[in-house]
């Protein structure tokens, strides 16, 4: 028996940790010891705890005011991840983000009903920046790049929490080929996306994000697709 509790312990322990993860990549800021304790429902000793560890192998740092981001030991870890479909996704995203004036982003499926951003590029010119940083999720029920992975998804796959309305959504982004959304993940933020297939990679989707949309829908969704078509060519496809 102590043996079994100690796994458990162990375990949870372990699930905390990569919880505590999750929630600083999905911050659109840093974080305080006591807002990542109430998120993980723990008392701010145990958080103190796991973020010590983390700290120690360089996951997360703290900066001036104590509070938590990611750390570069993450960046390290990510590097791996994924590598193929960065290294042939990222030149699309930077120059369609520098040509729209817009972050270009790519999402992928994760755990059947998340869109995590995988990789993201910034325009180099443009009065106001929006950053959208990579480990960023969101349920694919909500916002521009979850809603064009729905579009691959198949009906039957699809969350069981989808409400009449986001169905007959889908039908309609289906029916032109792109999604899009406006304050559904980030409040004032615009999306417009359009769905990636590659194989032997997750459902993924390429998007742009910003304050405003400086051009017509269907052209920005045009620019997108090409985007798409050009990533879909390196693999061959």
């Amino acid at each position: 028996m102590p043996d079994q509790q100690a796994t458990q312990a162990g375990s949870q322990t372990l699930s905390r940790g990569i919880r505590l993860l999750e929630i600083l990549a999905s911050a659109d800021r840093n974080l305080s010891i006591d807002e990542l304790a109430a998120e993980l429902k723990v008392h701010r000793s145990v958080a103190y705890r796991l973020l010590r560890t983390l700290e120690d192998h360089g996951l997360i740092v703290r900066d001036s005011a104590g509070r938590i981001t990611l750390g570069a030991g993450m960046a390290a870890l990510a590097a791996g991840v994924s590598q193929d479909l960065q290294s042939a996704a990222l030149p699309e995203l930077t120059e369609v983000a520098n040509e729209l004036g817009m972050t270009c982003l790519l999402a992928v499926q994760h755990d059947g009903d998340e869109a995590v951003t995988l990789v993201s590029s910034a325009p180099r010119q443009t009065v106001a920046v929006v950053s959208y940083r990579p480990g960023h999720r969101h349920p694919i029920t909500r916002g521009g790049p979850g809603k064009a992975i729905l579009l691959e998804l198949p009906d039957s796959a699809w969350p069981a929490d989808m409400t009449d309305e986001l169905r007959a959504e889908i039908a309609e982004s289906r029916a032109r080929g792109y999604a899009h959304s406006r304050d559904e993940v980030v409040p004032s933020l615009w999306s417009v996306a359009v769905p990636l297939v590659l194989p032997n990679q997750p459902l993924a989707s390429i998007a742009v994000i910003h304050v405003s949309l400086p051009r017509p829908e269907e052209e920005i969704a045009a620019r997108l697709k090409a985007a798409a078509d050009r990533v879909q060519r390196t693999y061959g496809v």
